[in-house]
């Protein structure tokens, strides 16, 4: 663990310990910095799957009993939203 010294703008220290329920300051910046990581490595993951063809085809089918959601129409709809 890296130890550091460093002005923290207290305004914005005090409202990220209220959105991220920290106690303390350590607690907040160390919770902050994971947020953003974590928000990272889900856009690398979101990026991996638009580069990936789905195909839905059939899917009502494969679930058990017949069942399930209908996934034929999610890629259509996804982009019919993203253009809303």
């Amino acid at each position: 663990m890296t130890r550091i010294t460093v002005d923290v703008n207290d305004e914005w220290l005090d409202a990220a310990k209220e959105v991220l329920g920290t106690d303390t300051k350590v607690a907040t910046i160390n919770a902050a910095l994971h947020a953003f990581a974590v928000r990272r490595q889900a856009r690398e993951v979101v990026a991996a799957f638009d580069q990936v063809e789905m195909d839905f085809s059939g899917s009502a089918d494969a679930w058990r009993y017949g069942g399930g959601r209908d996934l034929d129409t999610l890629a259509q709809q996804a982009r019919d939203a993203e253009a809303a």
